[in-house]
C-alpha cells in the first residue's frame, strides 16, 4: 500500500502535510459530531481529490470514523445525551443486518442497491421534513422496533457500501417520533459498531492506511467533540434544518451517481 503521506507531500515538509490531514480530521469531525453521521461521505471524496485511490480512502475512513464516533458517543454518554442501552439495542441490530450484506450484494445488480438507497433517502427526507422536532412527549420505542431499524439500516448501508447513520436519524425522528438530539447520538453511536467491523475486514484485506488513518482521526477527534458540543446547544428546529440540507445534498450526489 502507498503511505498516504507520500501521496500529498510533493515539496511540502512533513509537518505541513500532517497539519493537513489533522485539518481534515477537524472539518470532517465537527460535521460528523453535529449530524451524528460517520462522515465517510465526506472524507472519502476529499481523498480522493487529493489522489488517494478510493481502497485506501475507505480504509482511512473507516479508522477515522471509528476513532471520531467512538470519542463522540464518549462525549454524548458524559453530557447524559447518549442512551447506552438503546444505542447497543440498534448497533447490534446493525451488526446482524451486515451480516447478510454478502448475501444482498451477490444477488442484487449494483443499480438496483442504489435505487434503493435513493428510495430511503427520498422517503426519509419527506418524513423528516414533516417531523415536529419541538414535540416535548416523544414516543417511546420499543426495543425490538429498535433492533429491526438497526438490522434494516445495516443491510441496506453496508451492502450499498456506506455507514447507515445517514438513514437512522430521519427513521427514528420521522417515523418513529424520536427526540432530535436522541436520535442523533445514536446514530454517531451505531457508526461503532459499522465502522468497528468494517475495519475489520479492511484491515485483514490490508487496505488500512494507518498512518494517516490516525493522523486525520485524532483531528477527528478534535472535531468531533466541538461538533457534538455544538449539536447540544443548538435549537432543534435549527438542526433540523441543517440536517435537511445534508440530506437533500446526498440525495442529489447520489441522483447523479446513478445518472452519470
Amino acid at each position: 500500500m502507498v503511505d498516504g503521506f507520500s501521496v500529498i507531500l510533493g515539496d511540502m515538509s512533513l509537518v505541513w502535510a500532517v497539519a493537513i490531514f489533522v485539518a481534515i480530521g477537524v472539518g470532517v469531525g465537527c460535521i460528523s459530531g453535529f449530524f451524528g453521521i460517520g462522515g465517510g461521505t465526506i472524507l472519502v471524496p476529499i481523498l480522493l481529490n487529493l489522489g488517494f485511490d478510493i481502497k485506501s480512502a475507505i480504509g482511512i475512513s473507516v479508522l477515522q470514523m471509528f476513532m471520531g464516533a467512538l470519542f463522540g458517543s464518549y462525549v454524548n454518554y458524559k453530557n447524559k445525551k447518549l442512551v447506552l442501552n438503546d444505542g447497543i439495542v440498534v448497533g447490534i441490530g446493525g451488526l446482524v443486518g451486515a451480516s447478510f450484506s454478502g448475501f444482498i450484494v451477490s444477488i442484487m445488480p449494483s443499480i438496483a442497491l442504489k435505487f434503493v438507497v435513493l428510495f430511503m433517502l427520498m422517503v426519509a427526507i419527506i418524513k423528516f421534513f414533516q417531523a415536529d422536532v419541538k414535540n416535548d412527549n416523544p414516543k417511546e420505542i420499543s426495543k425490538f422496533i429498535m433492533f429491526g431499524v438497526g438490522v434494516v439500516v445495516g443491510a441496506v448501508a453496508i451492502s450499498a457500501g456506506i455507514g447507515g447513520a445517514l438513514f437512522l436519524t430521519p427513521i427514528f425522528v420521522g417515523f418513529l417520533k424520536m427526540d432530535i438530539k436522541k436520535a442523533i447520538s445514536i446514530g454517531l453511536f451505531f457508526v461503532i459498531f459499522s465502522s468497528f467491523s468494517g475495519l475489520i475486514s479492511l484491515a485483514n484485506a490490508g487496505l488500512v492506511d494507518y498512518k494517516s488513518g490516525f493522523t486525520i482521526g485524532i483531528g477527528s477527534i478534535i472535531g468531533v467533540y466541538f461538533g457534538v458540543k455544538f449539536g447540544h446547544k443548538v435549537d432543534k428546529n435549527i438542526q433540523k434544518r441543517l440536517a435537511l440540507g445534508l440530506y437533500i445534498i446526498m440525495f442529489i450526489l447520489m441522483v447523479k451517481n446513478i445518472l452519470f
